[in-house]
């Protein structure tokens, strides 16, 4: 949902860091996680957009996770032609999983085609190209970026979108596309790689109705759009959703007891939280305390904890806004973009000075720590 520009910039960050040229040399493979484990990790945004900041900040996830969410949008032009090559997008991107490896964190891979904080729109097509899923040049570069990705980092779980019910809902003509797009890969994908396991994520609170939505008739609020889910069935090796209910519900303790276990009632495939949090401080018509963030994770954990594959909290420190408004007004960003950010800046467990909120024991009691 937020990840618009964070990634942009913590990209910038890690290109210096490594400073990584040339062709990119394979990694070596992981062993797969147990499967009765969960493995609990953060989206990498460090709380200050400069150079220290990210390297410590890496040396912080892998005291606090076990691993990082990469989701990058889709480099267009370096993978339309074919999947192997030499870029400066293939180059960061191992950059950044070569600093994951090095404070002995995993990496959980998403492939993203669209805008994270709009998602009716693609992300960076170049000049011409038609938006939409049936565009041949956006299929083979979906496709190739996402064999590359295969190839060179080896990750255990793969995501070919995010929140793409948000976009099946806005262009209703182009979701079969997709679909049969996601089908298609996940197909090459599972000949090269047969025990990767491949999923989309779903904007929980958006499938369950939870705002007015007139282009879908304003279904009934807490009533699923499966439907939107199950078009990839049988492909769905499991089933993973973000969620931000602090835009819905007063506070965390008003998150009804059956809100996310309704998942684990309509499939019995592993389930995982790709992204989500509650916010501490109070903006608005939003309601935020410590307490509720408690809450929030209370309820993830009590209705989904055992069939969790993995949990992506998104932030573990929050933002400096006056750090990161500098740095995203520099390439143009809008000021509505910034402001949409602040929503999210106070996420983290944990103050921007490091200090740990009530919420991160939680965190550490669920790893067992």
């Amino acid at each position: 949902m937020k990840r618009f520009s964070l990634f942009t910039l913590f990209i910038l960050l890690i290109s210096l860091a490594c400073g990584q040229s040339g062709p990119v040399t394979p990694f070596s493979t992981r062993n797969p996680p147990a499967s009765t484990q969960t493995m609990y990790g953060f989206f990498p945004s460090p709380p200050k957009v400069n150079l220290l900041s990210a390297v410590k900040h890496f040396k912080d996830l892998g005291q606090y996770g076990d691993f990082v969410l990469f989701q990058h949008n889709i480099p267009w032009a370096d993978f339309v032609g074919g999947v192997d090559g030499e870029s400066k997008s293939r180059s960061d991107i191992a950059g950044q999983e070569s600093l994951a490896r090095q404070n002995g964190l995993d990496s959980v891979y998403v492939v993203d085609a669209l805008n994270g904080l709009n998602r009716r729109e693609f992300k960076d097509l170049p000049a011409g190209w038609e938006a939409s899923f049936a565009n041949p040049n956006v299929r083979a570069a979906f496709a190739n970026y996402t064999l590359w990705i295969v190839r060179t980092f080896h990750p255990y779980y793969l995501g070919l979108a995010s929140e793409i019910n948000t976009y099946m809902d806005a262009f209703p003509n182009d979701a079969a596309n997709f679909v049969s797009l996601y089908k298609e890969v996940y197909a090459q994908v599972k000949a090269e790689a047969p025990d990767t396991q491949i999923f989309v994520t779903f904007q929980w609170d958006d499938l369950n109705n939870m705002w007015p939505q007139p282009e879908e008739g304003n279904r009934a609020r807490l009533s699923p759009n499966w439907e939107q889910v199950e078009a990839f069935e049988p492909n769905l090796d499991l089933w993973a959703i973000s969620s931000y209910p602090y835009f819905i519900f007063p506070s965390g303790k008003d998150i009804p007891t059956d809100y996310y276990s309704r998942l684990l009632a309509r499939t019995d495939k592993p389930v995982a939280v790709a992204e989500g949090g509650w916010t501490t401080v109070s903006a608005g018509d939003i309601h935020a305390t410590p307490e509720d963030q408690v809450a929030y994770l209370n309820a993830i954990h009590d209705q989904l904890g055992p069939r969790l594959a993995f949990w992506v909290y998104l932030l573990l420190n929050d933002l400096d806004m006056d750090s990161y408004a500098s740095a995203l007004g520099q390439p143009g960003v809008s000021q509505n973009d910034i402001i949409a950010l602040s929503l999210f800046a106070s996420l983290g467990l944990r103050e921007l000075d490091g200090a740990p909120k009530p919420a991160l024991e939680v965190w550490m009691s669920f790893r067992g720590q």
